[in-house]
């Protein structure tokens, strides 16, 4: 078996590759294909734990013995991992199991000039270490048979790239975009943001830019995010197809509310609570927010609204405030205090606020961050929770499952709730001893997971509640709980996404694209 592969190229990020990616994946396993999804490198901060599916006989590890790049006995280090949320959902679109081929290369920025680098699911320092132009030298041989592998197994593979595959300045270096295009002989969709305007232009300058053997491989062009009379374009889908020979293959509307996890920005106030607004929920933006895509089920519920905070003014009126995790603690924490929104946080719990930290969130509740290893930073926490937490140089990497014990104030529903989701953290966090032994303790609810505030803390009363555990709003149990309703499940969003494609393509288009 080879798969054929179908690639979504962008003129520009925030094209709409992502989700027409996931789209794809979902029509073709429609069809009874066996379908898996690839994005060769990826440079985001929200990322899943996949299961250690990855062996030897797939061809992705090299032989026995052999040397890695970037050190440790490979078994070892190919016992799982992260990919790119991206990747993990057009995974779960296509009838899969997230696996670490489908994202060889994952880039966690952790300063505008600094990234952590993730190569088949596992941390690499050496690699996070090397200038960046030099790295694709390295990585390209396990991207290669990553890719291969997925083909192997797979009758189609759906490749997203990422950015723009024409920027002259990257092009002797890419391993995302046409490299990988050529390397799989890919059947390539070029989308680009007709909302932006200059789509034409785009959608010219980034074909006219690639080498006559990348051009061949565009097999169409996509209108994405159009508003009004779609008859209106003529005459330029036709000029553009005379000037390229590549035809327009798709016009698709505008749609805000498709329901699938922003990949790369926060969302706003474009998709406003259904119904009345019962409950504003505020999460804060941080500059290094990380995983944020695990709040879209809330934005799905009805009578919630949710608002990305970034001053102590879009806090007002919240009934949560949410720290969300951080790809960064120390220096997102010293952001958060140079914003006002410490106090901001701290005034909320003291007046009877519910205030919920994730991963980071919950690190910076504590009394202090300690860091003898240089990883994330010393600072002391905002002390509403009388924790403390140590980095460490190994990264939890996980997934979890438990059942919440006895909670109290605004929590108290989840108490007995099974959950399940998944930790990626560096740090222990542990009991504060001082305070552990003037008798001042949090109320560990999730053993080594989540704890709550009781009555003699800052946070009183229960209203504060730190946990460890991501994906806690995709669990459908504890949007029951809290909630009472439940959002519209990942499968009806997904085929959501493949009829609004096999509605908008042209007929035919779509099949056409993997036929051998």
């Amino acid at each position: 078996m080879t798969a054929v592969c179908v690639m979504v190229l962008g003129t520009t990020s925030g094209a709409g590759k992502s989700w027409v990616t996931t789209a794809l994946c979902r029509y073709y396993a429609r069809q009874g294909l066996k379908v898996a999804p690839f994005k060769a490198q990826n440079m985001s901060n929200n990322a899943r734990v996949v299961a250690p599916t990855l062996r030897r006989s797939r061809g992705s590890l090299p032989p026995e013995g052999a040397d890695l790049p970037w050190g440790g006995p490979a078994e070892d280090r190919f016992s799982g991992g992260e990919i790119g949320s991206a990747q993990y959902f057009q995974a779960l679109a296509a009838n899969a199991e997230p696996d670490v081929r489908m994202n060889p290369l994952l880039l966690k920025p952790e300063a505008d000039t600094r990234s952590q680098v993730v190569l088949m699911g596992q941390v690499s320092q050496a690699l996070s270490d090397m200038p960046w132009r030099g790295r694709s030298l390295h990585v390209w041989p396990q991207i290669a048979a990553a890719l291969d592998a997925l083909r192997a197994e797979n009758d189609v593979v759906v490749i997203e790239g990422a950015g723009s595959p024409a920027e002259i300045n990257l092009h002797a270096s890419d391993i995302v975009n046409m490299r990988v295009a050529r390397h799989a002989q890919a059947r390539c969709l070029l989308v680009t943001d007709i909302d932006r305007g200059g789509a034409f232009a785009h959608l010219y300058g980034t074909w006219a830019l690639l080498p006559a053997d990348e051009q061949t491989l565009i097999r169409g062009f996509v209108l994405n995010k159009f508003r009004g009379d779609a008859s209106l374009l003529a005459p330029a889908p036709q000029m553009l197809q005379d000037l390229t020979g590549v035809p327009t293959v798709a016009t698709l509307p505008m749609w805000w509310q498709h329901g699938l996890p922003e990949e790369d920005g926060v969302f706003d106030d474009k998709t406003r609570a259904s119904g009345a607004v019962q409950k504003t929920i505020a999460v804060i933006a941080y500059p290094r927010i990380s995983n944020l895509d695990e709040f879209q089920p809330l934005k799905n519920v009805p009578g919630v609204r949710l608002v990305w905070a970034r001053t102590p003014a879009e806090c007002v009126g919240a009934d949560w405030i949410v720290l969300p995790g951080s790809k960064a603690t120390a220096a997102d924490l010293a952001w958060l205090r140079a914003q006002g929104l410490d106090r901001a946080v701290t005034d909320h719990a003291a007046a009877g606020g519910a205030v919920l930290g994730v991963c980071g969130g919950l690190q910076m509740l504590g009394e202090a961050l300690i860091d003898p290893h240089q990883i994330d930073g010393n600072a002391p926490g905002l002390g509403l929770l009388p924790l403390v937490t140590q980095f460490e140089l190994q990264k939890t990497v996980r997934h979890a499952q438990s059942r919440f014990g006895t909670l109290s104030g605004p929590w108290a529903a989840l108490s007995g709730v099974e959950v399940a989701g998944y930790e990626i953290h560096h740090g222990h966090t542990s009991q504060h001893p001082a305070m552990a032994a003037g008798g001042q303790l949090a109320v560990e609810v999730l053993p080594g997971l989540a704890w709550q505030s009781d009555n003699g803390a800052k946070g009183g009363k229960g209203h504060v509640l730190g946990v460890y555990l991501h994906g806690l709003f995709e669990d459908p149990r504890v949007l029951q709980a809290l909630f009472g309703a439940a959002a519209p499940t990942l499968d009806s969003v997904f085929d959501g996404l493949a009829d609004f494609i096999e509605t908008h393509f042209e007929v035919g288009v779509l099949d056409q694209l993997v036929k051998p």
